[in-house]
């Protein structure tokens, strides 16, 4: 029972809004109607500017970092199989709840700050590598969506190689997140093949009129 009332409680972590809390609440417009239509970083960055960008992916990492921990309410001993287990169990529970959130009309984005959240969470080391290629991506290229795939396609490769992670289940789980952002960012990989995606404003503020809204 203890463990169901765990993610269901991951969930509703996940699901706060925080890209239609921040794009309403300062600058009085729905995120959601406005670019790609995602309630993400991604979009947050490319309509509002870095300053709301980095806030909302601040706190969507924060999402799923916070999900992760409620595993030390469980009973598993730590770092114990079952344990890893739940770890992952609570931190996709939260980044299920992000792209479905039930306190935004089931209305979310793609769950990638609330994933790195989550590794952060449960492998620090690895998630502070992947922070880096992000960042590092995001700085030569302004492109969100390509940082957000290279690192999800790192992930894997710093599991298996570099960290050599001997749970099995985290092993698969690094795998298969590599392949669902690549395959959720497919309209992203068009548009980066075609010359048509859209660059953040790194540096710089967007600047929003409400009547122009």
């Amino acid at each position: 029972m203890i463990i169901a009332i765990l993610i269901v409680l991951a969930y509703l972590i996940g699901s706060i809004p925080t890209a239609v809390l921040v794009s309403k609440k300062v600058y009085g417009i729905d995120i959601r109607e406005h670019g790609s239509g995602n309630a993400g970083a991604t979009n947050t960055f490319r309509i509002l500017g870095s300053k709301a960008g980095s806030l909302v992916m601040l706190v969507d990492m924060l999402k799923g970092f916070v999900a992760v921990k409620l595993c030390l309410l469980s009973p598993f001993a730590w770092n114990s199989e079952p344990f890893v287990n739940l770890q992952i169990f609570l931190g996709l529970a939260a980044v299920i709840g992000h792209i479905f959130p039930v306190w935004a009309d089931f209305r979310g984005g793609k769950g990638i700050a609330t994933l790195f959240g989550m590794i952060l969470s449960i492998q620090p080391l690895v998630a502070i590598s992947l922070v880096v290629v992000f960042i590092l991506m995001l700085f030569f290229t302004r492109y969100v969506s390509l940082s957000s795939i290279s690192a999800s396609i790192a992930f894997p490769l710093l599991i298996l190689f570099i960290f050599n992670e001997p749970e099995l289940s985290y092993r698969l789980f690094a795998i298969a997140t590599a392949f669902l952002v690549v395959l959720t960012h497919y309209k992203n990989i068009n548009r980066l093949i075609n010359g048509n995606e859209s660059k953040v404003p790194l540096f710089r503020k967007r600047r929003m009129r409400r009547n122009d809204m």
